[in-house]
C-alpha cells in the first residue's frame, strides 16, 4: 500500500493486545495501537482486515466514504470479517472469481443473508489491471479487495523477498535438493 499511496497515520487492533502492540513496535512507519476495531478504523481512507475470524469484526456501519478495504483474512466459507453491509456497500474486486463463489465467507454468508448476487463481484484484479472493469466511479464509494490467495500472488512476494534480499546481501541460502 505504501508504494502507491501516501500512509501518514497507521491505527491497529488486535484481539491480542500483544500482538497488536508488536506489530506496532517493528513498523517502519509509526502506529498507534487502538482499544477497539471501530476505533481503529473511525475515518479511515484503507481498512487492511488480516484474521481468522469466524464472526464479523468490521461493520458496514464504520467504513468512511471513499474507503478502501483489503480483505485478505477469513478465507474459509464458514469465516468472514466483514458483516453484510460491510460487503454490500462496496464495489467488489477479487482475485479469482471462482474460489470467492465456493470458498469466501465473507461473500457467501452476504449473498445468503439476500444482500447482494453473483453479480456484486465486477471482477478479478486482473480484469481491474488490465482496465476491463472500474472499481471506483466516485470519490465517495467504498471499494472492496477480497483476497483468498493464489498462487501467483505467493510467487510475486516470494520473488519480491528474494530479489530484495539479493540486493542487500542479507538472508541465509537453504538447498533445496539433495
Amino acid at each position: 500500500m505504501r508504494a502507491v499511496r501516501t500512509i501518514r497515520r497507521v491505527r491497529v487492533w488486535s484481539r491480542t493486545p500483544a500482538n497488536a502492540q508488536r506489530f506496532a513496535d517493528t513498523s517502519p512507519v509509526p502506529v498507534e495501537v487502538m482499544a477497539t476495531p471501530q476505533a481503529a478504523v473511525a475515518g479511515a481512507d484503507l481498512i487492511c482486515t488480516t484474521t481468522a475470524s469466524r464472526q464479523p469484526i468490521l461493520e458496514g456501519a464504520w467504513i468512511a466514504p471513499g474507503a478502501h478495504i483489503n480483505a485478505v483474512g477469513a478465507c474459509f466459507a464458514a469465516t468472514r470479517e466483514l458483516d453484510t453491509p460491510a460487503v454490500a456497500c462496496a464495489r467488489l474486486i477479487v482475485d479469482r472469481k471462482e474460489s470467492t463463489l465456493n470458498e469466501s465467507g465473507d461473500f457467501l454468508f452476504a449473498r445468503a443473508d439476500g444482500a447482494i448476487t453473483d453479480d456484486h463481484i465486477l471482477g478479478e484484479l486482473g480484469d481491474l489491471l488490465l482496465g476491463h472493469v472500474t472499481a471506483r466511479r466516485s470519490s465517495d464509494e467504498v471499494t472492496l479487495f477480497k483476497s483468498l490467495g493464489i498462487a501467483i500472488e505467493d510467487l510475486a512476494a516470494a520473488h519480491y523477498i528474494y530479489t530484495q534480499a539479493i540486493a542487500q546481501n542479507v538472508g541465509v541460502s537453504v538447498p533445496l535438493g539433495p
